[in-house]
């Protein structure tokens, strides 16, 4: 355990994969043949939210009506447009991060707005295998910004909220983590750092974010 967190959970898509631009390119294509448009600043700043929730507002800005049938393709369609675009990035690091925090006691955790086939497609089996517990977007009833994904995350691997540190990139999840009573880390992935101010601490990569939390537990090992 350093600095008091018992456990660290990890967004997917911008802090484990960099895949935000695979799922911009998606969404848009997506979206597309039904005359709506969707900005990728608006991917960006609600990843992590269901995607129902990002969808409904584009359908209403656009004037166009999201039927039931509409509701029931989209989430199909999106997936094979991401099956199509995407090349699958792992950040430099970050496996040997995770094993290092959990071989100093440490539990992890993957909280995604992506369904759980999803996430379980994307990553590669032996990083999906590190987690101890994965709370994705078809597992909760309300997504992020709400607290439910990561509460969901701390009562699964039975610690208190306050003893857990998040790393996010983006203002949704940011939200989720600190209504939830934890500590956020941030990495500016996909948006700069003004729109993560709400993060305890905002790094600039992932490197510094590995050599904060190393310093932390070579401090406590001290």
């Amino acid at each position: 355990m350093f600095n008091g967190f018992k456990a660290v959970f990890f967004d997917m898509d911008g802090i484990i994969i960099d895949s935000m631009p695979y799922h911009c390119i998606s969404w848009f294509e997506a979206l597309r043949k039904y005359g709506v448009h969707l900005s990728p600043m608006l991917i960006f700043q609600m990843e992590g939210a269901k995607w129902i929730e990002i969808v409904n507002p584009a359908f209403i800005q656009s004037n166009k009506k999201l039927t039931p049938e509409i509701i029931k393709a989209i989430p199909y369609e999106r997936e094979e447009l991401l099956k199509k675009y995407f090349k699958r990035y792992i950040f430099d690091g970050i496996p040997e991060f995770i094993k290092l925090l959990k071989n100093k006691g440490v539990l992890v955790g993957l909280v995604t707005g992506s369904y759980y086939r999803e996430a379980q497609n994307i990553l590669p089996k032996e990083v999906f295998d590190l987690f101890g517990t994965v709370v994705a977007g078809d597992c909760v009833t309300r997504g992020k910004p709400d607290p439910e994904p990561y509460l969901t995350a701390a009562k699964s691997l039975k610690v208190d909220p306050k003893e857990c540190l998040v790393i996010e990139n983006a203002p949704y999840g940011i939200k989720s983590a600190k209504f939830a009573g934890m500590t956020c880390y941030a990495v500016a992935t996909s948006l700069s750092k003004e729109y993560l101010r709400q993060a305890d601490k905002i790094f600039e990569t992932h490197e510094e974010l590995y050599k904060k939390v190393c310093t932390i537990i070579d401090n406590v090992k001290k």
